[in-house]
């Protein structure tokens, strides 16, 4: 044992089982939570006691399914909402959380598996970027563990591609643990959008408002298109429990961030593209503020990301924009490619081409750069702002959520 370390023995068994409890008014502040900084500067977001508590207890006992024997493990730095939103879900129930300490592919690329196969865990839940890593390693690393404890399986923080979750669903659920695809943010800690484990489910939808959600998509002059199958903004028409009170730096901020975009009549702007389609299943397309608008055209970086990712050489993708003199702003993209496959100029052009062909000529890539891996947040999110002021050579700002910082090296390399 190290000079830190101490016993359960000395530190727990000695104590006293009795605790006088605090009482606190329900809406005194709880935590201090900040946004994950992957398009921008972090924000610090206030909660309370009362509001969190409802949501978070809310969303796992009903959209989780949760039982008394459920051991509940979301791979989750603790400082993002999914960490809280774990721990407050759960415990509010007396629940059962794996929590550990490390990488993903240390000592091997099997870390998960081995977990949930030792652990029984019954509820796994992860970013799609970190499972696109996983599925790189092969098969072969899950199909040596018995996952057959799990019941459901959760992914938040950005938008799936096809492939990846077919695999997450077949490889690592067998084919019968629904994925509660779930998005909210670390401003209302919990979720916007959350499908019911009762429920039908296509590739990569996120089913449909939660439980009790106020959540409609609008177009820019805040009017609904949701029932017509548009694309739009992603609203809440009302309050939630626990809707932050406010941002750290004051209600002039929070004000402008969400609540100025629509206000007759007034809306939350959660800031992501939205869709509904034919059969009622709701999808994500990225954050609207990402867009990137080429020649008067407008497209999310999510989109040209998939366009990618369906290339059966690529691995994962990001694609940021950059000024462009011809078109205002040009489309560049990092690859990171399978391990089977070599970065090649053929290769390159027909990337281009990919993308050029599902969304048209003007966003083919002006660039297709081949990296190794991506600054990534501890949750395993992309953090394309870093990625793209790398490119531009601009200040990189905050660099404090990101967990690989080496791979900005690569990144700079690759111009």
């Amino acid at each position: 044992m190290g000079e830190n370390d101490a016993t359960w023995a000395e530190a727990i068994e000695t104590a006293s089982p009795e605790f006088e409890t605090k009482e606190l008014d329900s809406s005194a502040e709880s935590m201090l939570l900040y946004s994950s900084g992957t398009t921008g500067e972090p924000k610090g977001i206030v909660h309370t006691h009362a509001g969190v508590l409802t949501q978070c207890a809310k969303e796992v006992y009903f959209g989780f399914d949760h039982q008394p024997e459920d051991r509940f493990f979301w791979v989750s730095d603790i400082g993002w909402m999914m960490g809280p939103w774990s721990l407050i879900g759960n415990h509010a129930f007396g629940g059962m959380v794996m929590m550990y300490e490390g990488a993903p592919d240390e000592p091997n690329p099997d870390r998960f598996w081995e977990m949930i196969d030792r652990h029984d865990i019954t509820m796994f839940g992860i970013s799609p970027t970190a499972i696109r890593a996983l599925r790189k390693q092969g098969d072969d690393w899950v199909s040596g563990h018995d996952l057959s404890s799990l019941r459901l399986l959760g992914s938040t923080g950005e938008p799936w591609d096809p492939e990846s979750w077919l695999w997450f669903y077949e490889q690592v659920g067998g084919g019968e643990a629904p994925i509660m695809n779930i998005s909210g943010g670390t401003e209302i800690c919990g979720c916007f959008l959350m499908p019911m484990p009762i429920q039908s489910l296509k590739p990569c939808t996120l089913g449909g408002p939660g439980l009790g959600m106020a959540v409609d998509i609008v177009d820019s002059a805040g009017n609904s298109v949701a029932d017509e199958g548009e694309r739009g903004f992603l609203v809440c028409r009302d309050s939630c429990p626990s809707m932050s009170k406010s941002l750290w730096s004051g209600d002039e901020r929070y004000l402008e961030e969400y609540w100025s975009t629509f206000t007759e009549p007034p809306m939350w702007d959660h800031g992501d593209w939205a869709q509904k389609d034919e059969d009622g299943f709701w999808f994500l397309h990225g954050r609207a503020d990402d867009t990137l608008n080429v020649a008067g055209r407008k497209v999310g970086p999510a989109e040209v990301e998939g366009a990618l990712i369906e290339h059966e050489a690529v691995n994962q993708a990001a694609a940021v924009g950059v000024p462009d003199d011809t078109t205002g702003t040009a489309v560049v993209t990092y690859v990171v490619l399978e391990d089977d496959e070599e970065p090649a100029d053929a290769l390159r052009e027909n990337l281009r081409e990919q993308v050029g062909a599902e969304l048209g000529k003007p966003f083919r890539p002006r660039e297709v750069l081949f990296v190794d891996e991506f600054p990534k947040t501890q949750s395993g999110k992309i953090v394309r702002r870093v990625i793209s002021a790398t490119y531009q050579g601009e200040d990189l700002g905050d660099l404090d959520s990101i967990e690989n910082p080496g791979a900005l090296e690569g990144i700079e390399a690759a111009r």
